[in-house]
């Protein structure tokens, strides 16, 4: 897998699918890397050119200085983009990735296709958990908050039926650096687009997760009365319902991209 070499630092990331096909980017959650879309990752590569990669600090990406921000993050995609020699992409964030995926509509429209919002919100948390949560890995390490974080990415019976996917995900959360997560929670306490979202022009499908804590079906629907024209899809799924979900999720994904 290839790395980009930035003065900020390398970003790793993969390509995949037939030269030449439509582009899609999929940018990952806080606490995750580019493995979390391997079930979509599997049928879309057939039919598009699929970027993925791992967010700063996430990964095998660098943990560059502090501080970052939505907007940097953001720029990391576009340069990931140049580099593959992708003009245009269809884009699929969860969570921060979608938070990333709304500042490329608002200020590179001209970059994106279509847009899949996916269990985010154009303002996630407050400050007061954003700041207890990074003192807490500052304090304990990512041991400090990982059970916690379980809790609320994936619904109690999903939790019961699907330990192997749990502990997959417990063991990517332990290996998040720190230093990389807790500038990333940074980012997200400080951004608001609450605001900015009604200027998106890209058609638009917002994914949320009927039992999801974290961003809920309210922060959908906020989006959804937002962003002009946009489509909303809820699954039966908490947090990262692209895997709790995950066949509908691919079907939603698919059957938007596709219309």
């Amino acid at each position: 897998m290839p790395f980009l070499d930035r003065a900020e630092g390398r970003i790793h990331y993969q390509v995949s699918g037939p030269p030449g096909a439509p582009a899609l980017t999929f940018s990952n959650s806080l606490g995750t890397d580019l493995a979390m879309w391997d079930l979509q990752a599997t049928p879309l590569s057939r039919t598009y050119r699929l970027l993925r990669y791992d967010a700063r600090g996430h990964g095998q990406s660098s943990v560059t200085p502090r501080p970052y921000s939505i907007e940097g993050l953001a720029n990391d995609v576009l340069s990931l983009l140049d580099a593959s020699k992708i003009d245009r992409t269809d884009f699929c964030g969860l969570s921060l990735g979608g938070m990333i995926g709304m500042w490329l509509a608002v200020h590179a429209p001209a970059r994106l296709g279509q847009l899949v919002l996916s269990n985010t919100a154009a303002k996630i948390g407050s400050a007061e958990s954003w700041n207890a949560r990074m003192q807490a890995v500052s304090e304990g390490g990512m041991q400090a908050i990982v059970e916690a974080v379980l809790e609320r990415w994936y619904s109690s019976a999903f939790r019961s039926a699907s330990p192997g996917v749990v502990e997959a995900t417990r063991r990517t959360l332990l290996q998040t650096p720190a230093e990389g997560y807790v500038a990333s929670c940074a980012a997200l306490r400080d951004a608001d687009l609450r605001e900015a979202v009604s200027a998106i022009q890209a058609p638009t499908l917002i994914i949320a997760g009927t039992y999801d804590p974290a961003t809920t079906p309210t922060d959908g629907r906020f989006l959804a009365n937002r962003v002009p024209g946009s489509k909303y899809v809820e699954l039966p799924a908490a947090h990262l319902s692209n895997l709790e979900a995950s066949d509908a999720f691919t079907m939603a994904l698919s059957k938007f991209l596709s219309s």
